[in-house]
């Protein structure tokens, strides 16, 4: 999961430096880039092949950095989670389903 580390203060967007700019645009560029698994799971007959441990510990650690952001008041943090969780616990369910 990409995101701004935990200890980078949240800043305006208009004020955002080029390193976080980059961040936020990369955090969307992986969530896409986490798309075709998503539709590898769903479209198949099968999910041979994908880790259930490693997605339900992606869906674990978005959880975490939701709460965190939330609890931050980190819109960066936590609005970005809500999509690494709806990716995430889809590939999830989708393993169990489909096994």
């Amino acid at each position: 999961m990409t995101m701004l580390p935990p200890d980078v203060p949240a800043v305006a967007p208009s004020t955002s430096s080029g390193l976080e700019k980059a961040l936020r645009s990369l955090s969307i560029i992986t969530m896409l880039m986490t798309v075709p698994q998503v539709l590898a799971v769903w479209g198949s007959q099968s999910a041979n092949g994908v880790s259930l441990i490693s997605w339900v510990a992606y869906l674990v650690s978005a959880c975490l950095w939701f709460v965190y952001g939330v609890r931050k008041n980190d819109k960066t943090i936590y609005l970005a989670c809500v999509g690494w969780i709806v990716l995430d616990a889809s590939i999830v369910v989708g393993v169990i389903i489909r096994g």
